[in-house]
C-alpha cells in the first residue's frame, strides 16, 4: 500500500474549541455534477464523531510548504483537537468548517452519508463551496514520506 501515490489532504470538522481533523491520502472526486467528494476515515479517529455531530467537513489539499500542517494533523508529538490548527491560517466559507489558507484546493462540504466498511467509513460530501490555488507545488505521500510535486497553471 505504501507504493500508492496519494495527494495529502487535511479533513477538518467542528467549530471553535470543538474542532479536530486528520490527514488523508484517499480524498477523491465522486462526481462533478453535482460536485461530491469521498474519503475514507477510521471510525476510531477523534474526527469521525465530530464530523457526524456537525454534519460538515472541510478538505484542504496541501501545498508542498504545508508539511508541518500535515505532521500536526497526523498527530505527531501527541497533538490533538484544536491544537492541530496552531501555526497556520484558516478561513471558513459556508458550513463553518475550517479551510487552510494557501491550500492547492479547499472544499467546504456538507456530510451526505457515512458508509461503514471494515474499520473505516467512506464519507460522502456535497461540495458547498470551493477555493483553488493552482500555482506552486502539491504535497504527495509516497513510500512512507511526504514529497512535493510541481504544477503550473
Amino acid at each position: 500500500m505504501r507504493m500508492i501515490v496519494g495527494n495529502v489532504s487535511v479533513i477538518t470538522a467542528g467549530v471553535g474549541d470543538d474542532r479536530t481533523g486528520l490527514v488523508v491520502i484517499s480524498m477523491v472526486s465522486l462526481s462533478a455534477s453535482p460536485p461530491k467528494v469521498i474519503a475514507c476515515v477510521n471510525r476510531s479517529s477523534s474526527t469521525w464523531p465530530v464530523m457526524e455531530r456537525y454534519g460538515h467537513f472541510g478538505v484542504s489539499s496541501l501545498a508542498a510548504d504545508h508539511q508541518p500542517v500535515a505532521e500536526r494533523f497526523s498527530g505527531f508529538g501527541g497533538i490533538k483537537g484544536p491544537d492541530r490548527y496552531a501555526g497556520a491560517d484558516w478561513f471558513t466559507l459556508e458550513t463553518g468548517a475550517s479551510l487552510l489558507k494557501g491550500a492547492t484546493a479547499a472544499f467546504d462540504c456538507r456530510l451526505d452519508e457515512m458508509i461503514d466498511r471494515g474499520s473505516h467509513s467512506i464519507i460522502v460530501g456535497s461540495v458547498a463551496a470551493v477555493r483553488t490555488n493552482d500555482v506552486g507545488e502539491a504535497l504527495l505521500y509516497w513510500r512512507g514520506a511526504y514529497r512535493p510535486t510541481r504544477f503550473d497553471s
